[in-house]
C-alpha cells in the first residue's frame, strides 16, 4: 500500500525525495496574506477550529488566515474575479500548512483512539488505513504556499452557522441537507471527506454536483491551477515558484516579513 501513498503524493504534486523544509517564524518575503490582495473571497479556514478530522485547532494555526505565495494570491484574484461575473465567490478553506502542522496530522494519525470525528469526516474506512490509502502524507503541497482548498458559494452569500463542539456528526457524503451545513454549492460531500465520492469525477454523486465540480475546476484551470483528482477541492498553482521547498512558519499575521 506504499504505492497508493506515494501515487497520492505525486499526484498532488509533492515529491516524494531530495525536499527541503525551511524552519523558522518568518515567511519569505514573497509570501501575502490573501486578503490584502483581494478581500472579496470568502475564508471558512478550518484548522483554527474543532470543526476538521482531528476535531481541534491543529497546531501551527494561530489565526484564521488564508497565506499564500504572492503569485497563487495574485493568479486567485484573476479567478475571483470570474466567480464574481458568473454570480459566485471564492471561499478558501485552505491555503499555506506549515510543516509543523503536517507532522500533527502524522501523530493524530498514529495515535490509537481519538477518532471522535470520523462519523463525519471518515466513515467507511479505519483510521489506521488514512496513510496506506493517500489520505493523509509526510509532506504536503500546501506547505510549498502554491496549493489551495476552495470551493464556490453562490451570490448573495447564504450565512453559514459555526460548528458546536459534541454536536451529532453526519456523514460527509451525506445528502446536502442533512450532513453540515455549508453555504457553498453541492459538491457531493463536505470538505475533507476521506472518502472516494470527493474524488473530482466520482462516479454517482448526481448531474448537479458533477456540473458543481467542474465548474470549479474549469474556473481555477483558466486562471493557471490544477486539481487534484481524489479531492475536488485541492488545486495547486502551474509553475509554482517553491516546488521543492516545505516551509514552517506559523499561520499567523505575524509570520509575513512586511509586518
Amino acid at each position: 500500500m506504499v504505492g497508493a501513498l506515494l501515487a497520492g503524493m505525486m499526484l498532488s504534486g509533492v515529491t516524494a525525495g531530495a525536499a527541503e523544509t525551511r524552519d523558522g517564524d518568518r515567511a519569505p518575503e514573497s509570501f501575502v496574506a490573501l486578503s490584502d490582495v483581494d478581500p472579496t473571497i470568502r475564508h471558512d479556514i478550518r484548522y483554527t477550529t474543532a470543526h476538521n478530522f482531528v476535531g481541534r485547532r491543529v497546531r501551527g494555526y494561530h489565526e484564521p488566515l488564508c497565506l499564500l505565495t504572492r503569485e497563487t494570491a495574485d493568479a486567485l484574484r484573476e479567478v475571483q474575479r470570474a466567480a464574481l461575473a458568473r454570480g459566485y465567490t471564492l471561499k478558501v478553506y485552505d491555503c499555506f500548512r506549515p510543516q509543523r502542522s503536517v507532522d500533527d496530522f502524522v501523530r493524530w494519525a498514529q495515535q490509537d483512539g481519538n477518532d471522535r470525528m470520523r462519523d463525519e469526516f471518515y466513515p467507511r474506512i479505519e483510521k489506521s488505513r488514512l496513510f496506506p490509502e493517500g489520505y493523509i502524507a509526510e509532506r504536503s503541497g500546501h506547505s510549498r504556499g502554491s496549493t489551495v482548498d476552495l470551493t464556490l458559494v453562490e451570490l448573495p452569500a447564504e450565512p453559514q452557522r459555526p460548528y458546536r463542539p459534541g454536536e451529532p456528526l453526519t456523514a460527509c457524503f451525506a445528502p446536502e441537507g442533512e450532513r453540515f451545513p455549508d453555504n457553498s454549492i453541492d459538491m457531493g460531500t463536505g470538505y475533507d471527506c476521506f472518502d472516494e465520492l470527493a474524488a473530482t469525477e466520482a462516479p454517482g454523486v448526481g448531474d448537479r454536483v458533477r456540473a458543481n465540480r467542474f465548474l470549479l475546476r474549469e474556473l481555477m484551470a483558466d486562471g493557471g491551477f490544477s486539481n487534484y483528482p481524489l479531492e475536488w477541492w485541492h488545486f495547486t498553482l502551474d509553475g509554482e515558484p517553491y516546488p521543492d521547498t516545505y516551509f514552517d512558519f506559523p499561520v499567523a499575521r505575524r509570520s509575513l516579513t512586511a509586518n
